[in-house]
């Protein structure tokens, strides 16, 4: 991702001071959050484990000393782990 000085600059500022736990509670849809244990950005606490109790029915799944960027550093888990949990929503939506 790229972006000048600046913008990266506003949305770093505008993302941390807005409180989103009031959209967390509307989500209706299946959801699956992943977060890392080790995230030293947006610490597992505040992050993952929060927005996955606020989010109805959302499954949580926990990369055990996973850091931030886990598209990068746990690339081929996360994709599996986003197509079993599409592949089960499918399975579910079609058993309904």
């Amino acid at each position: 991702m790229a972006s000048g000085h600046r913008g990266a600059y506003e949305c770093i500022a505008a993302f941390s001071a807005t409180d989103f736990r009031p959209d967390l509670e509307k989500v209706d849809v299946p959801t699956l959050v992943i977060h890392g244990s080790d995230d030293q950005i947006v610490p597992f606490d505040v992050g993952g484990k929060r927005s996955a109790a606020a989010i109805g029915g959302a499954t949580l799944t926990v990369y055990e000393g996973g850091a931030h960027g886990l598209p990068e550093t746990a690339r081929d888990r996360l994709h599996a782990d986003l197509l079993t949990f599409i592949d089960a929503v499918n399975s579910d939506a079609v058993n309904s």
